[in-house]
């Protein structure tokens, strides 16, 4: 190659790591909109409460989504995408996702009223990690300030979902390395699990798992009775089947949910996990006696959560509808970057540490 050709490559690939975000840029903080749409919280508070007081059953729903959103491409709204850009299934219509994710109609709602203060501004990501916020608040009283400036993704795939989402029949070990995954510690994890204190499930989630632990000893006899006279024996008919998670408080945020589990009346397999793995036990029994403890590890432990893999500065966009990508928009922007450089040259051998943090 040319002096010249060199040269011009040199400040070609200067440009391109110019408009790649580097770790330093992102970064989410608290306040984000506090200029550029100072009403953006408190505007997602209004729908989310409304909604609430309509049907309580909105704030797990809400919970739920902000995880299944974290989890799967990291906290970009991913999940509210209806259509894939690039063709076929979405992750809400996962199997895990389909038909027991619920709270979208709440997010759109609330990105209504933010876009009309200040269009084009909030992102469906940081309206659903609110939205998770507000539900906490309501049913626990529990506060907490999220850190914001989150963008949102263009990709949206059932495999994704299938393949990052953890199921209620899910082993310690499985669970233990599905949060390490996304850099959520052992204590995260339990800590996490105590969100199952509300919101319902449905019996294909826990009734033929829970006849083998019936046979085990590790569920409680008349506990399973009930859930056997809940659920029908036809697997066809579960859907429409749920019940609480937390049969003492089911509506209200609190450790009752671990209080239940040395009784054998953790409803999912996965639930019962955390008091019989020796492990995960010690965090379980803790969190039993101290709900106090419990309540701060669980507002810092959803911060955490809201920082996986997120998308900040030039990545993604700001959605205008949180259920399609934007008019015009690639489902890969790596793509077009690619693009700029020779063959057998790419922007990974330039810029590594850009193109880690996208």
């Amino acid at each position: 190659m040319s002096s010249g050709g060199l040269a011009g490559l040199v400040v070609l690939v200067a440009a391109v790591c110019l408009l790649l975000p580097t770790a330093s840029l992102a970064q989410l903080k608290v306040g984000f909109y506090s200029t550029s749409c100072p009403k953006a919280e408190a505007l997602v508070r209004q729908a989310v409460t409304a909604a609430f007081a309509k049907n309580s059953g909105v704030a797990p729903g809400l919970i739920r989504l902000h995880f299944h959103d974290c989890f799967v491409l990291g906290c970009d709204a991913s999940v509210l995408l209806s259509v894939n850009p690039g063709g076929g299934r979405t992750e809400r219509d996962a199997a895990p996702n389909n038909p027991s994710l619920r709270g979208f109609d709440v997010i759109d709602a609330a990105k209504a009223a933010v876009e009309r203060s200040c269009p084009g501004t909030v992102s469906c990501a940081d309206i659903v990690a609110f939205a998770a916020r507000d539900s906490v608040n309501l049913t626990g009283n529990l506060f907490y300030q999220v850190p914001s400036g989150r963008r949102d993704g263009r990709v949206s795939t059932e495999n994704d979902a299938l393949n990052n989402l953890l199921g209620p029949n899910s082993t310690a070990q499985v669970l233990i390395d599905g949060f390490a995954k996304k850099n959520l510690t052992v204590e995260d994890m339990v800590v996490l699990s105590g969100s199952h204190t509300i919101g319902r499930s449905h019996c294909a989630s826990f009734l033929f798992r829970n006849r083998q632990r019936l046979a085990s000893g590790t569920i409680s006899p008349a506990y399973q009775a009930l859930l056997e006279a809940l659920c029908p024996p036809n697997p066809g008919q579960f859907a429409p089947n749920t019940t609480e998670i937390d049969v003492s408080t089911p509506a209200v945020l609190d450790n009752n949910y671990y209080k239940l589990l040395p009784l054998d009346l953790g409803l999912h397999f996965s639930d019962d996990q955390l008091i019989r793995n020796a492990t995960l036990a010690p965090f379980a029994r803790a969190f039993a006696a101290d709900e106090a403890t419990w309540k701060d590890k669980f507002a810092a432990a959803m911060v955490k959560m809201g920082n996986i893999e997120v998308k900040t500065g030039a990545q993604g966009e700001i959605r205008l509808n949180c259920s399609v990508v934007n008019p015009g928009s690639s489902s890969s922007s790596a793509a077009g970057i690619e693009m700029l450089f020779p063959s057998g040259t790419s922007s990974s051998d330039v810029a590594a540490e850009e193109v880690a943090t996208s």
